[in-house]
């Protein structure tokens, strides 16, 4: 006699979905770097899948392990799209409407492309280590504080604030070129 999970009946999917949320975290957070895509998307993605499954096959015996299955598929299937994706060769050229002493507000296109910036900065600040985090928060304070003002702030010399900057965004760089990197074709050009 195998020892198995209780098949859980659709009136329990408030619970299994409150008993599993710690799990699907957990794993979406550790296959979302690899796959390119943000954690929460993962999730979202996998509470689909469950969704979808409730109108077919009713729940899954082992809610669990089904749940680790369904987050490495829907990483894989997020890395194949990634590899089918073509990038714009150029940035959209900025709507000349819209330069210097123009009231009017960007192309739309920059726009959103500036904000995906900020937002991608923003979520490698928030994942880089604890010093870096609040090195990068004082340089880009929008009070513009001096080195000595920042070296104050951070408890450190100001001669240790220009290899820790450098560090940091060193750091910084690497974790921004993994989420934008393009993969490798085996040296075939499309």
């Amino acid at each position: 006699m195998t020892s198995r999970e209780p098949v859980p009946q659709p009136s329990a999917v408030p619970e299994l979905v409150g008993a599993f949320t710690p799990l699907l975290a957990a794993e979406s957070d550790a296959e979302a770097a690899a796959a390119g895509v943000e954690s929460r998307d993962l999730q979202q993605a996998v509470w689909l899948r469950l969704l979808e499954r409730l109108d077919g096959d009713g729940l899954p015996d082992r809610p669990a392990d089904w749940l680790r299955r369904a987050v490495r598929a829907e990483a894989r299937r997020a890395r194949r799209t990634t590899v089918r994706e073509l990038p714009y060769d150029d940035e959209p050229a900025p709507d000349s409407r819209s330069g210097p002493g123009s009231d009017l507000a960007p192309a739309p296109e920059c726009a959103a492309l500036a904000a995906e910036r900020r937002r991608a900065l923003r979520s490698a600040i928030r994942r880089s280590p604890a010093r870096c985090r609040r090195l990068l928060a004082a340089m880009l304070s929008p009070n513009d504080l001096t080195y000595q003002e920042i070296a104050g702030k951070l408890g450190i010399s100001q001669g240790s604030l220009g290899p820790m900057r450098s560090r940091c965004l060193g750091c910084l760089r690497r974790m921004l070129a993994a989420e934008v990197a393009a993969p490798d074709h085996r040296g075939k050009l499309r």
